[in-house]
């Protein structure tokens, strides 16, 4: 870490993790570090510093041996860390804490589509824009984001390249933003998840509106219809015929369909293809990278 931002943001880290009831987990910290400064860095809670000369099978060893067996309670957590835990213990293991709050949120929203079509970035400006409406209306509630990514059927690792899309420097820290790996379509305990977000809060810190961001892994994902409220077909200009992705399903399952990157060409030749099998059906255009159409967007989702 250069330019001495390993002197904020190290210390910062922690003081965050203290906040959220979490000083149990050791923030560890690698790179060009100036020996004169292992201290001050020591002292403000790095549990480990890693300078050039430490070799990356020691780095690997400190990190396991740091791992320890998860307990279905975290004394002294905040609620969302706890949640955090809840999700964790049933999406790996089937096991649900006793006494954990279950509540349906009033409102699901399922985004998929296409690998490509911005999902992620939708997903993230639609939370913001709530989120932004019920500090500025008094409204109240908040909302949460359950994003899923594809797990490799090699390794059954995952990237979770849905947050490499999301700038979290956007997005307000009352949302909750959590990634989830699977393989397909699997949703089985997605309305179990549901129910552990619904009830992690209550009152005005209530989750209220959850978006469902599928793993977008292809053109037949229409299992994702049977867990949310509302399902989002998002397409963009130049992916194909809009027939085509029709007779694969994708397009069957859609409440509305969203034409993001409209600023691409194309975009009036995806629409017209659009209202040939939309019927009914809303078509709105968005440009996500600039913020435009998520308004409209969010009140067709949420009416």
């Amino acid at each position: 870490m250069m330019s001495n931002s390993h002197l904020v943001l190290g210390p910062k880290l922690v003081g965050e993790l203290a906040k959220l009831g979490r000083p149990d987990l050791p923030v560890y910290m690698g790179g060009i570090l100036p020996q004169e400064d292992l201290p001050t860095l020591a002292e403000a809670g790095i549990r480990r510093c890693f300078t050039t000369g430490v070799g990356l099978l020691d780095i690997v060893n400190a990190v396991h041996d740091a791992v320890k067996p998860r307990a279905a309670v975290i004394e002294g957590a905040a609620r969302s860390a706890q949640l955090a835990r809840d999700i964790s213990r049933l999406h790996e293991r089937g096991e649900k804490r006793p006494g954990a709050n279950l509540r349906r949120p009033r409102r699901i929203i399922g985004i998929t589509g296409s690998p490509g079509a911005g999902k992620s970035t939708l997903v993230a400006q639609m939370a913001s824009e709530f989120t932004r409406r019920a500090k500025e209306h008094g409204t109240g509630g908040r909302c949460a984001v359950v994003a899923f990514d594809p797990m490799s059927p090699i390794t059954g690792g995952a990237l979770l390249g849905d947050r490499l899309r999301v700038d979290f420097n956007t997005l307000d820290e009352s949302i909750y933003y959590r990634s989830l790996a699977i393989s397909g379509e699997d949703y089985h305990d997605l309305p179990e998840i549901l129910d552990l977000i619904g009830g992690a809060h209550d009152g005005a810190d209530a989750f209220d509106l959850v978006f469902v961001e599928t793993v977008g892994a292809g053109q037949n994902e229409t299992k994702i219809r049977k867990f949310v409220d509302k399902t989002a077909v998002v397409l963009t200009p130049g992916m194909g015929d809009a027939v085509q992705m029709d007779k694969a399903g994708i397009l069957e399952i859609a409440d509305l369909f969203v034409c993001n990157k409209a600023d691409h060409p194309g975009e009036n030749e995806l629409v017209r293809d659009l209202r040939d099998v939309a019927g009914r059906r809303p078509i709105l255009e968005t440009i996500a990278t600039r913020g435009q159409g998520i308004g409209e967007l969010l009140d067709t989702l949420t009416a």
